[in-house]
Protein backbone atom coordinates (compact mmCIF):
# COMPACT_ATOMS: atom_id res chain seq x y z
CA UNK A 1 0.00 0.00 0.00
CA UNK A 2 1.10 3.57 -0.81
CA UNK A 3 2.06 6.06 2.12
CA UNK A 4 -0.39 8.68 2.16
CA UNK A 5 0.45 11.84 1.63
CA UNK A 6 -0.32 13.47 4.79
CA UNK A 7 1.73 11.06 6.53
CA UNK A 8 4.75 11.89 4.37
CA UNK A 9 4.19 15.45 5.31
CA UNK A 10 3.50 14.91 8.70
CA UNK A 11 6.92 12.60 8.99
CA UNK A 12 8.82 15.17 6.90
CA UNK A 13 11.75 16.91 8.92
CA UNK A 14 12.07 20.91 9.29
CA UNK A 15 15.08 20.87 6.76
CA UNK A 16 13.19 18.61 3.89
CA UNK A 17 10.37 21.51 4.17
CA UNK A 18 13.35 24.12 3.53
CA UNK A 19 14.73 21.52 0.42
CA UNK A 20 11.27 21.51 -0.80
CA UNK A 21 10.71 25.08 -1.27
CA UNK A 22 14.40 25.44 -2.06
CA UNK A 23 13.58 23.05 -5.15
CA UNK A 24 10.35 25.01 -6.11
CA UNK A 25 11.75 28.29 -6.12
CA UNK A 26 14.24 26.84 -8.18
CA UNK A 27 12.05 25.31 -11.27
CA UNK A 28 10.65 28.53 -11.23
CA UNK A 29 14.25 30.20 -12.21
CA UNK A 30 14.75 27.02 -14.68
CA UNK A 31 11.62 27.92 -16.43
CA UNK A 32 12.94 31.95 -17.05
CA UNK A 33 17.03 31.75 -16.43
CA UNK A 34 18.94 27.87 -16.75
CA UNK A 35 16.79 25.13 -17.81
CA UNK A 36 19.49 22.51 -17.17
CA UNK A 37 18.30 22.78 -13.65
CA UNK A 38 14.98 21.17 -13.75
CA UNK A 39 15.62 17.81 -14.35
CA UNK A 40 18.01 17.88 -10.89
CA UNK A 41 14.97 19.48 -8.90
CA UNK A 42 12.94 16.66 -10.24
CA UNK A 43 15.33 14.29 -9.17
CA UNK A 44 15.48 16.14 -5.62
CA UNK A 45 11.78 15.91 -5.25
CA UNK A 46 12.10 12.23 -5.45
CA UNK A 47 14.27 11.93 -2.52
CA UNK A 48 11.99 13.88 -0.65
CA UNK A 49 8.63 11.84 -1.31
CA UNK A 50 7.57 8.36 -2.82
CA UNK A 51 8.44 8.69 -6.57
CA UNK A 52 5.09 8.57 -7.87
CA UNK A 53 3.79 11.69 -5.99
CA UNK A 54 6.79 13.21 -6.72
CA UNK A 55 6.00 12.79 -9.91
CA UNK A 56 2.33 14.40 -10.25
CA UNK A 57 3.96 17.19 -7.57
CA UNK A 58 6.98 18.01 -10.35
CA UNK A 59 4.51 18.01 -13.19
CA UNK A 60 2.03 20.73 -11.68
CA UNK A 61 5.15 22.86 -10.30
CA UNK A 62 6.50 22.84 -14.19
CA UNK A 63 3.33 23.71 -15.20
CA UNK A 64 3.46 26.56 -13.30
CA UNK A 65 6.73 27.63 -14.13
CA UNK A 66 5.64 26.89 -18.11
CA UNK A 67 2.81 29.15 -17.71
CA UNK A 68 5.29 32.06 -16.55
CA UNK A 69 7.93 30.84 -19.15
CA UNK A 70 5.59 30.94 -22.69
CA UNK A 71 3.87 34.58 -21.62
CA UNK A 72 7.42 35.76 -21.27
CA UNK A 73 9.19 34.72 -24.05
CA UNK A 74 6.34 34.64 -26.22
CA UNK A 75 8.42 36.31 -29.38
CA UNK A 76 11.44 34.49 -29.47
CA UNK A 77 9.84 31.43 -30.05
CA UNK A 78 11.32 28.88 -32.91
CA UNK A 79 8.09 27.80 -34.21
CA UNK A 80 9.35 25.88 -37.32
CA UNK A 81 11.64 23.89 -35.27
CA UNK A 82 8.56 23.06 -32.82
CA UNK A 83 7.02 22.07 -35.76
CA UNK A 84 9.61 19.47 -37.40
CA UNK A 85 10.04 18.18 -34.26
CA UNK A 86 6.11 17.10 -33.52
CA UNK A 87 6.94 13.15 -35.09
CA UNK A 88 10.13 13.04 -33.46
CA UNK A 89 8.77 13.41 -30.12
CA UNK A 90 5.51 11.49 -30.49
CA UNK A 91 7.81 8.45 -31.71
CA UNK A 92 9.86 8.80 -28.61
CA UNK A 93 6.98 8.99 -26.39
CA UNK A 94 5.63 5.36 -28.38
CA UNK A 95 9.17 3.90 -27.40
CA UNK A 96 9.41 4.76 -24.24
CA UNK A 97 5.67 3.59 -23.34
CA UNK A 98 6.90 -0.06 -24.77
CA UNK A 99 10.39 0.29 -23.16
CA UNK A 100 8.73 0.79 -19.69
CA UNK A 101 7.25 -2.46 -20.07
CA UNK A 102 9.96 -4.16 -20.45
CA UNK A 103 12.67 -2.87 -17.68
CA UNK A 104 13.19 -1.96 -14.23
CA UNK A 105 13.55 1.28 -12.64
CA UNK A 106 16.80 0.71 -12.45
CA UNK A 107 18.11 -0.24 -15.90
CA UNK A 108 15.84 2.36 -17.13
CA UNK A 109 17.75 5.41 -15.54
CA UNK A 110 21.27 3.53 -15.83
CA UNK A 111 20.01 3.27 -19.64
CA UNK A 112 18.79 7.33 -19.97
CA UNK A 113 22.19 8.72 -18.43
CA UNK A 114 24.39 6.55 -20.68
CA UNK A 115 22.67 7.82 -23.73
CA UNK A 116 22.57 11.71 -22.06
CA UNK A 117 26.27 10.78 -21.15
CA UNK A 118 27.06 9.78 -25.00
CA UNK A 119 24.86 12.86 -26.68
CA UNK A 120 26.86 14.94 -24.62
CA UNK A 121 30.09 13.98 -25.38
CA UNK A 122 29.26 14.20 -29.02
CA UNK A 123 28.09 17.76 -28.92
CA UNK A 124 31.41 18.65 -27.55
CA UNK A 125 33.62 16.65 -30.74
CA UNK A 126 35.16 19.27 -32.88
CA UNK A 127 33.42 18.10 -35.76
CA UNK A 128 29.77 19.98 -35.69
CA UNK A 129 26.93 18.03 -37.18
CA UNK A 130 24.37 19.43 -38.64
CA UNK A 131 21.23 19.51 -36.21
CA UNK A 132 18.99 20.91 -39.00
CA UNK A 133 19.53 17.38 -40.52
CA UNK A 134 16.64 15.17 -40.11
CA UNK A 135 19.15 12.30 -38.76
CA UNK A 136 19.41 15.15 -35.67
CA UNK A 137 16.04 15.75 -35.47
CA UNK A 138 14.75 12.17 -35.33
CA UNK A 139 17.48 11.30 -32.92
CA UNK A 140 17.07 14.29 -30.84
CA UNK A 141 13.38 14.57 -30.86
CA UNK A 142 12.87 11.24 -30.22
CA UNK A 143 15.02 10.98 -27.03
CA UNK A 144 13.40 14.13 -25.88
CA UNK A 145 9.48 12.58 -26.16
CA UNK A 146 11.48 8.83 -24.92
CA UNK A 147 13.22 10.48 -21.56
CA UNK A 148 10.07 12.69 -20.63
CA UNK A 149 7.56 9.72 -20.44
CA UNK A 150 10.08 7.18 -19.00
CA UNK A 151 11.68 9.57 -16.22
CA UNK A 152 10.47 13.08 -16.02
CA UNK A 153 13.54 13.79 -18.05
CA UNK A 154 13.25 15.21 -21.32
CA UNK A 155 15.07 18.40 -20.32
CA UNK A 156 18.79 17.38 -20.83
CA UNK A 157 18.07 15.72 -24.63
CA UNK A 158 16.42 19.02 -25.92
CA UNK A 159 19.09 21.07 -24.53
CA UNK A 160 21.69 19.48 -26.19
CA UNK A 161 19.57 19.91 -29.51
CA UNK A 162 19.44 23.60 -29.45
CA UNK A 163 22.92 23.76 -28.24
CA UNK A 164 23.74 22.05 -31.18
CA UNK A 165 21.79 24.32 -33.27
CA UNK A 166 23.54 27.55 -32.21
CA UNK A 167 20.15 29.08 -30.63
CA UNK A 168 21.10 32.35 -28.35
CA UNK A 169 19.63 31.97 -24.96
CA UNK A 170 16.54 34.03 -26.21
CA UNK A 171 15.71 31.84 -28.48
CA UNK A 172 16.70 28.73 -26.34
CA UNK A 173 14.51 29.37 -23.40
CA UNK A 174 11.36 30.52 -25.33
CA UNK A 175 11.59 27.25 -27.39
CA UNK A 176 12.42 24.74 -24.59
CA UNK A 177 9.72 26.78 -22.55
CA UNK A 178 6.65 26.13 -25.26
CA UNK A 179 8.50 22.95 -26.17
CA UNK A 180 7.59 21.45 -22.85
CA UNK A 181 4.30 23.77 -22.14
CA UNK A 182 2.51 22.02 -24.92
CA UNK A 183 4.05 17.89 -23.76
CA UNK A 184 3.66 18.77 -19.49
CA UNK A 185 -0.05 19.73 -20.65
CA UNK A 186 -0.83 16.19 -22.69
CA UNK A 187 0.58 14.42 -19.82
CA UNK A 188 -1.74 15.60 -17.17
CA UNK A 189 -5.16 13.87 -18.20
CA UNK A 190 -2.85 10.62 -17.97
CA UNK A 191 -1.43 11.34 -15.00
CA UNK A 192 -4.83 11.86 -13.41
CA UNK A 193 -5.84 9.02 -14.80
CA UNK A 194 -3.09 6.83 -13.07
CA UNK A 195 -3.50 8.34 -10.21
CA UNK A 196 -0.43 10.22 -9.76
CA UNK A 197 -1.92 13.51 -9.63
CA UNK A 198 -4.40 12.99 -6.71
CA UNK A 199 -5.72 16.02 -4.85
CA UNK A 200 -3.09 16.01 -2.35
CA UNK A 201 -0.25 16.50 -4.70
CA UNK A 202 -2.33 19.17 -6.35
CA UNK A 203 -2.91 20.58 -2.69
CA UNK A 204 1.10 20.41 -2.23
CA UNK A 205 1.80 22.14 -5.93
CA UNK A 206 -0.53 25.20 -4.96
CA UNK A 207 1.60 25.87 -0.95
CA UNK A 208 4.74 26.33 -3.20
CA UNK A 209 3.28 27.84 -6.46
CA UNK A 210 4.09 31.30 -4.85
CA UNK A 211 7.43 30.33 -4.74
CA UNK A 212 7.79 28.53 -8.07
CA UNK A 213 6.57 32.25 -9.34
CA UNK A 214 9.22 33.44 -7.06
CA UNK A 215 11.87 32.09 -8.74
CA UNK A 216 10.63 32.81 -12.32
CA UNK A 217 10.66 36.39 -11.54
CA UNK A 218 14.31 36.00 -10.43
CA UNK A 219 15.19 34.14 -13.69
CA UNK A 220 13.54 36.66 -15.72
CA UNK A 221 16.00 39.71 -13.77
CA UNK A 222 19.00 37.09 -13.59
CA UNK A 223 19.17 35.96 -17.64
CA UNK A 224 19.61 39.57 -18.51
CA UNK A 225 23.40 39.10 -16.88
CA UNK A 226 24.46 35.98 -18.18
CA UNK A 227 26.60 36.11 -21.01
CA UNK A 228 26.06 33.18 -23.77
CA UNK A 229 29.39 31.17 -22.87
CA UNK A 230 28.32 31.22 -19.43
CA UNK A 231 24.63 30.14 -20.39
CA UNK A 232 26.15 27.35 -22.55
CA UNK A 233 28.19 26.05 -20.15
CA UNK A 234 25.72 25.87 -17.50
CA UNK A 235 23.53 23.91 -19.57
CA UNK A 236 26.23 21.43 -20.49
CA UNK A 237 27.45 20.68 -16.66
CA UNK A 238 23.74 20.15 -15.51
CA UNK A 239 23.30 18.30 -18.35
CA UNK A 240 26.36 16.00 -17.00
CA UNK A 241 25.41 15.98 -13.52
CA UNK A 242 21.63 15.23 -14.44
CA UNK A 243 22.90 12.22 -16.41
CA UNK A 244 25.00 10.92 -13.50
CA UNK A 245 22.67 11.21 -11.14
CA UNK A 246 20.27 8.85 -13.50
CA UNK A 247 22.95 6.26 -13.60
CA UNK A 248 24.46 6.38 -10.29
CA UNK A 249 22.12 7.63 -7.97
Amino acid sequence: MPVPLADVWAAMPTWGWVVLGVTAFTIGFSKTAVNGLGTLCIAVLAMLMPARESTGVALLLLLVGDIVAVIVYRKNVEWKLLANLILPVLLGLGLGTAFLSFVDDLVLKRTIGVVLLVLLLIGLLPVKVNASGLPMKLTYGSLAGFTTMVANAGGPAMNLYLLASKFDKWRFIATTSWFFFAVNVTKVPFQIAQGIIVPDTARLAATLAALVLLGCWIGRLTIDHINQHLFDTLVIILTAISALYLIFG
